[in-house]
């Protein structure tokens, strides 16, 4: 009787196109996608090649092979200093974390220039300096992933 029930239950999850979350396919164009950036090293480019590879994507070195092409044309991380002591000494930072990205396929725009940015602010101490700016880089690094989801997401509406 429940091997019955799971299959009905299954039967009826895919027949309304139900889909766990971060598994819906790439379309067709960007089988083979080149990711166009100045600085391949930053976290948002190495986190945007890894979500691509995962999503069944082949990323390739040579942008005159790839069906698609993702332009990064802005990848920049910006710290700005929100509140400072009576020392005058910064106590809260806000970094800013800005893409601006388009996508073409050979002579099509597929998605035209579009810049998202997400922003986190912490507390700073110069007596822990040390974990401060630890708590930074990972700070940055959590502001990629949350990026190259919002990219990916757009990715796969195309």
């Amino acid at each position: 009787m429940r091997a019955i029930f799971s299959v009905g239950v299954a039967l009826v999850l895919s027949a309304c196109g139900f889909r766990l979350v971060g598994h819906a396919p790439l379309p067709k164009q960007l089988e083979m996608t080149y990711v166009d950036a100045q600085d391949r090293q930053t976290d948002f480019a190495q986190g945007l090649r890894k979500a691509l590879l995962t999503a069944g994507a082949q990323v390739t070195d040579d942008g005159a092979k790839a069906t698609a092409v993702v332009h990064l044309l802005q990848d920049v991380v910006t710290p700005r200093v929100l509140a400072v002591s009576s020392e005058n000494l910064p106590r809260e930072y806000e970094i800013t974390y800005t893409v601006r990205f388009s996508v073409s396929s050979g002579t099509k725009e597929l998605l035209p220039p579009q810049e998202v940015s997400l922003s986190r602010d912490y507390s700073f101490d110069e007596h822990v300096l040390l974990a401060k700016n630890n708590e930074e880089a990972i700070l940055r690094g959590a502001l990629a992933r949350d990026l190259v989801d919002v990219v990916m997401r757009r990715l796969r509406s195309l």
